[in-house]
């Protein structure tokens, strides 16, 4: 009797269980220690300078509290850097390390869909950067948020980050896995997307900001900026938003459609490896 093949939803299950251990374990989880670590130590620093007594910082003589602070750092360390970062270097080596490892005909030689292959392995992409960065994000915030501000009072904000950072690295995930899936060098050409493009569009008004992730993400901010100074400048480059049904919409669109895209590209390409 010939065995059954498992569905795609339990083939790519299968791919997840066996792919989520292998990055946990790979060098670039290192790398994602690193880049996630950078916060968690500027806010022990941040907690130990106000623990000594020094003053609150100020914006043109407003006192900034730990809530405010808090939110800054999640705009830019975690938003505007380390959720692309992360998105660009796992999501474009979904396909790409099994092409580099000369692994992935082990993969397509069994008996499941190509496509499982991709969307098993970007769900473990998915669940580690997850397991990694949230834990990050709950520390900073346990040292930040007494600072000068109620830490009860902007509890509903971290909930809120938290699930705007799964967001994130979904939709970054997603387009990266297609790039990876497609391009012959996926990496560069992520980075000239988060690091140009985005940064490009985002700056010049007009619609061409509605071609990034970034654009729709910012929408989801929930954390007020203060309005003053050098950081209401550089809050005023992405001042035109989308509302948050919008945004919402756009970013589940982002997900399916590139994750459909990036499977339909596993499933009809010829991948070659180089002797």
């Amino acid at each position: 009797m010939t065995p059954r093949t498992p569905g795609y939803l339990a083939s790519a299950l299968r791919v997840f269980d066996m792919s989520t251990g292998e990055m946990l374990w790979s060098r670039r989880t290192i790398f994602m220690g690193l880049i996630v670590g950078a916060p968690v130590i500027i806010a022990l620093v941040v907690r130990l300078v106000f623990a000594l007594g020094a003053p609150s910082p100020t914006v043109n003589g407003t006192v900034m509290a730990g809530p405010a602070i808090f939110g800054l750092m999640i705009w830019i360390f975690y938003l505007r850097f380390i959720v692309p970062v992360l998105g660009v270097f796992y999501g474009t080596s979904l396909i790409a390390d099994e092409v580099e490892d000369k692994t992935i005909t082990y993969l397509f030689t069994r008996p499941i869909p190509r496509g499982a292959v991709l969307l098993g392995k970007y769900l473990a992409y998915l669940a580690c950067t997850v397991f990694v960065v949230l834990p990050s994000v709950i520390i900073v915030y346990l040292c930040i948020t007494p600072v000068r501000g109620s830490l009860g009072g902007s509890f509903v904000d971290l909930l809120k980050d938290l699930v705007l950072l799964g967001i994130g690295l979904a939709a970054y995930g997603a387009v990266f896995a297609w790039i990876g899936a497609k391009f012959k060098r996926p990496l560069l050409i992520g980075l000239i997307f988060i690091f140009g493009w985005e940064q490009v569009a985002m700056t010049f008004p007009g619609y061409m900001r509605q071609f990034t992730v970034a654009y729709y993400l910012q929408a989801l901010v929930p954390h007020a900026m203060p309005n003053d100074g050098v950081v209401s400048f550089v809050q005023s480059l992405f001042h035109q938003t989308a509302s948050l049904p919008t945004s919402l919409i756009a970013l589940a669109v982002i997900i399916v459609a590139f994750l459909a895209l990036a499977a339909a590209t596993v499933e009809r390409r010829e991948y070659v490896l180089e002797q």
